[in-house]
């Protein structure tokens, strides 16, 4: 059977690529640099450029986790701060609940003081 592009294994240079992509995403990769604009020595506009390429796994591990709180990246997470509310509050109330069916049956009821 003839060799075509589907039938051809990955060349060097691709499996050298994914390589490349799996270190990067791994490790992570920072690129940063300014653009400074200037007129007669005069500073007009400075850009400052970072960015960093890596994992979502990699970006939680060192402590960026911007993307769960951006209420455009997250759409429900509103909701879901309110429900998690609720829910406390209703575990609370069933805490308390336990807790008073529990306790020692002398201590249920208010002291009457009559012997």
């Amino acid at each position: 059977m003839p060799q075509t592009e589907l039938t051809r294994s990955p060349s060097r240079g691709s499996a050298g690529l994914v390589d490349i992509l799996d270190r990067v995403l791994d490790k992570g990769l920072v690129v940063a640099g300014d653009i400074k604009v200037s007129l007669a020595e005069v500073e007009l506009l400075t850009i400052r450029i970072r960015l960093m390429i890596c994992s979502i796994d990699k970006a939680e591990e060192i402590g960026l986790d911007w993307w769960k709180y951006d209420r455009h990246l997250s759409p429900g997470r509103e909701q879901m701060l309110k429900e998690n509310l609720e829910l406390r509050e209703q575990l609370r109330l069933l805490e308390r609940r336990i807790a008073s069916l529990t306790r020692p049956p002398g201590r249920r009821g208010r002291a009457t003081g009559k012997a």
